[in-house]
């Protein structure tokens, strides 16, 4: 059971990047990164397939780990930043200037998380809660993104 518990810590601290004393979750950002380049160079279609699966394994990690570090939407959990990230960049052009402005845009808006990102932070529990803040900071970047390009 050891390697379990390990393992899920592992993947919802974003490879450990969340125990950072200082901004996890933009670090934690970062790591969605990759990703997000990993799926520009897919279809769209399967892209969107590829981030829901993500989303829902983030979710089911983000439930694991809550309950084993037995505390409400640690800050070292960062697989949700990870997956608010590449939902940021889902279907968008991958280079320097999207993906610095939609990281902009997505910290932004996971830091002070308006409405309606505040009331699903404060309303849903559990994994879902700790993404959901982050999926709809993603797609409202994700939109907003649309509009400046």
């Amino acid at each position: 059971m050891k390697l379990r518990e390990d393992a899920v810590i592992f993947l919802a601290t974003g490879f450990y990047i969340g125990n950072l004393p200082f901004a996890p979750g933009t670090f934690g950002s970062l790591i969605g990164l990759p990703l997000s380049f990993a799926l520009a160079g897919i279809s769209l279609g399967p892209a969107i397939l590829c981030t829901l699966i993500f989303i829902f394994f983030a979710t089911y990690i983000a439930d694991a780990a809550e309950k084993l570090l037995k505390q409400k939407d640690p800050g070292c959990i960062v697989i949700d930043e990870i997956a608010g990230m590449a939902t940021t960049l889902i279907g968008l052009p991958f280079n320097l200037i999207t993906v610095v402005i939609g990281f902009i845009i997505f910290r932004i808006l996971d830091i002070l998380k308006p409405f309606p990102i505040r009331n699903l932070d404060k309303r849903i529990s559990g994994g879902l809660g700790v993404v959901a803040d982050d999926l709809a900071a993603g797609i409202i970047a994700n939109l907003l993104l649309r509009l400046f390009l």
